[in-house]
């Protein structure tokens, strides 16, 4: 009898005598199923020789190992997310530029709802309403994408459905062909060789009669992205407010594609919208009336100098708005038709000014310089803006340094900082990115048509402008080749520094044999590394 055999027979009548003395009073089916339980538990516990026990899933690690595959714990992912979370509160871009940039972690519904649970377990006043801003940014970043995506393929199936129907068309006239007479044949002829004539009337009176931008008829697209601000401006209004009150807070807001929209909404019937646009009526009257008696005490000045003076005034006060401009433009235009070029190119100066002074208000230079920019239709001009705003300049003193201060105090010459450009390319770049985020979608003119257009027509004129200056920008693996190659030095480059120095009659450190203490700590007379204690 084999080792397995006799261990079989050993659990057998181990079993068999521990199920008889342990059901000896019971019923004969009660038994039976206790029998039938033990068996049952025999063949998964009961181990009868060394190669079942191999054979079985003792040696297993299979289930050691799926939590490599597994998706991560979560202690793993609450790190990773407040990780993310670090990232985005932290970072020195537009959030949305870094959404976007990172828009599928964002998009992510597991890490919406976890920003939201903690969005409700904070306590804290301030880190709620900023998380919560984040928040809205990431809804506001992920609709957009979705109504382009919408946007996109609504066209495709258009441009598809346009496409059959043409195939159809020509098929059509395939069909009307084959059944033409020799004369009909002859006067499509005729009409083939005029139609490239005809051509090109019809699409010089297309030219003509091209729709302006309040002609365009409104998109789905469009209707869905003004849904929210459908939402905060229309009735029901919570309690104190009004449609006036509403109005006069988000009037910045009031863009043209919105007006279209309630326009809409107010020849569908919508009372609501009829109650907006009444109030918006109200309030640029009211705002025009002040840009009125804005313009007025500007041009009681006299003279041209003190005009602008006055200008700088209203500047500083709040005052120079949209209704201002467009009101010193009037002027300018109505001076010009008249045949007044004095008071025109007046009227000219005083808004150029108006719009610098209102362009010292922008929060950043970035901002600023965009806004010039996007006045100038000259190219030249545009690219003297940006090689004066990228060229690095000089700086003497360091503002606000402690050493700084001693130093002059003591008569020494304070520390030089590293030349820096008024505006540095890629945080003009990243502004670039972060208007077309927000208002890429509006209409300049009917010729230039949206801002996008002008945007990114002004980011490659100062890509180019970048480069001149600062040479072509590096990959991450060209930095990281050149920063193994400055840290480092080569043999040859020694075996030059050697050679110099016996022309001069000098010997180098590491050539001298009787240099003792000349060598560098750690290194032997013969120039080896010396490892250990001896």
């Amino acid at each position: 009898m084999n080792l397995a055999s006799f261990s079989a027979a050993l659990a057998a009548l181990t079993c068999g005598s521990m199920t008889s003395s342990t059901h000896a009073f019971v019923s004969p089916t009660r038994s039976y199923q206790q029998t039938t339980k033990s068996q049952q538990l025999q063949q998964k516990l009961v181990l009868f020789g060394i190669m079942d026990e191999v054979n079985s899933d003792a040696f297993d690690l299979t289930s050691l190992l799926q939590n490599d595959d597994d998706e991560p714990s979560n202690t793993e992912m609450e790190q990773a997310y407040e990780m993310f979370l670090g990232q985005l509160v932290f970072s020195t871009n537009d959030p949305r530029i870094d959404i976007m940039e990172n828009y599928d972690l964002c998009a992510d519904p597991k890490w919406i709802s976890w920003l939201e649970n903690k969005i409700g377990s904070t306590r804290d006043v301030e880190e709620k309403m900023a998380l919560k801003d984040l928040s809205d940014m990431i809804i506001d970043v992920k609709k957009r994408v979705e109504l382009s995506q919408a946007k996109e393929e609504r066209e495709a199936q258009e441009a598809e459905e346009a496409e059959k129907n043409r195939i159809a068309a020509a098929e059509g006239e395939m069909e009307t062909g084959r059944a033409m007479s020799g004369t009909d044949v002859l006067r499509k002829a005729a009409a083939v060789d005029n139609a490239g004539v005809d051509n090109m009337v019809k699409e010089q009176e297309g030219e003509q009669k091209k729709k302006t931008f309040y002609e365009t008829d409104l998109t789905p697209e469009i209707r869905a992205s003004y849904e929210d601000m459908c939402s905060k401006v229309l009735p029901p209004y919570r309690p104190g407010d009004s449609a006036e009150s509403v109005v006069f807070n988000s009037y910045d807001q009031f863009d043209a594609q919105f007006i279209k929209v309630l326009n809409e909404r107010a020849e569908n019937g919508d009372t609501g919208s009829q109650e907006v646009l009444a109030a918006l009526a109200m309030e640029q009257q009211k705002r025009v009336n002040a840009a009125t008696e804005a313009l007025k005490e500007v041009l009681s000045k006299g003279e041209p100098m003190r005009m602008e003076g006055a200008i700088v005034k209203l500047a500083k006060e709040g005052r120079i708005d949209e209704p201002f401009l467009l009101l010193l433009e009037a002027n300018a235009d109505q001076a010009m038709a008249a045949g007044a070029t004095g008071p025109a190119e007046l009227m000219k100066k005083l808004r150029k000014r108006a719009m610098a002074e209102k362009d010292k208000q922008s929060a950043t230079k970035e901002i600023k310089l965009l806004r010039q920019l996007l006045r100038e239709d000259d190219s030249n001009t545009r690219e003297q803006l940006l090689t004066d705003a990228f060229t690095p300049k000089e700086a003497l003193i360091v503002p606000g340094t402690a050493a700084n201060a001693e130093r002059a105090i003591e008569g020494d010459a304070p520390e030089e900082e590293k030349p820096m450009p008024e505006v540095p390319p890629p945080d003009f770049i990243n502004c670039c990115k972060a208007v077309l985020l927000n208002f890429g979608n509006l209409n300049i003119d009917d010729e230039q048509g949206d801002l996008s257009v002008k945007i990114k027509q002004i980011a490659s004129e100062a890509e180019v402008v970048a480069t001149r200056i600062y040479g072509k920008g590096m990959s991450t693996r060209e930095q990281q080749d050149r920063a193994w190659k400055e840290q480092t030095t080569s043999i040859f480059d020694l075996e030059t520094l050697e050679i110099e120095a016996e022309r001069r009659g000098e010997t180098a450190p590491w050539a001298n044999p009787d240099a003792g203490d000349e060598l560098f700590p750690g290194f032997g007379p013969d120039g080896k590394m010396s490892i250990g204690g001896s």
